[in-house]
């Protein structure tokens, strides 16, 4: 084979690698779900940041995501809550309103508090587990160490990755960095909440549970 017509082979090999490899990491990164349902209900569960703590009820996450999204999305968050607490809460809440779609943001207190961070991550997996086991689609919302400026921990995303559900690792990181967008060192402010609703609708499009 001629030197010019081995060497166009190898770049034809090398762009085609280089697709398949993007194709994979798309793949990867752009979990698929069922379309929810006109009636469907949401479930956004978790504790202050989901209350909506700094700011009025109707400026909250889960109320803009509402308004955002036209599916009924219940306000499941409890200020100071932990995650072993929220654990013991969720199936609750789940028999309660039974949703068709589960919001989880989750862990804030307990790295305010100092708490296990490993047993964060077990707690996170159970209520993300009992989710999909009562057949409830789930998105996970990473949470920053606030007040340190740190992102998430790393176990968001392995959940993510071991359950095939879509994840948002930035929002909350991004919201946090902007003191225009808090209400103190740990709470967003209304702005912020509408930015952390506009991004979780965002990425229910891309995993095809809403219509873009």
């Amino acid at each position: 084979m001629p030197q010019v017509s081995k060497n166009v082979f190898r770049l034809f090999c090398c762009f085609g690698m280089t697709l398949l490899m993007l194709n994979l990491i798309a793949c990867k990164s752009s979990p698929k779900q069922s379309p929810l349902p006109p009636q469907a209900r949401v479930l956004a569960f978790g504790d202050s940041l989901t209350f909506g703590t700094g700011a009025m009820p109707e400026e909250s996450y889960p109320a803009r995501l509402q308004a955002e999204i036209q599916h009924e999305v219940v306000n499941g968050g409890l200020p100071g809550e932990t995650s072993s607490e929220g654990l013991k809460r969720l199936a609750i809440w789940l028999d309660e309103y039974e949703p068709r779609y589960l919001v989880l943001c989750h862990g804030a207190n307990d790295f305010l508090r100092s708490l296990s961070e490993e047993k964060a991550a077990e707690n996170v997996r159970a209520m993300v587990k009992m989710a999909r086991d009562r057949g409830v689609d789930v998105m996970l919302v990473a949470v920053p160490k606030f007040g340190l400026k740190r992102p998430p921990p790393e176990f968001y995303e392995q959940i993510a990755e071991e359950f095939d559900i879509p994840i948002d690792q930035h929002i909350l990181d991004d919201v946090a960095r902007n003191s225009a967008l808090m209400s103190d060192l740990v709470h967003p402010n209304a702005e912020g909440y509408g930015l952390i609703a506009t991004a979780i609708a965002k990425r229910m499009q891309k995993s095809g549970a809403l219509a873009p």
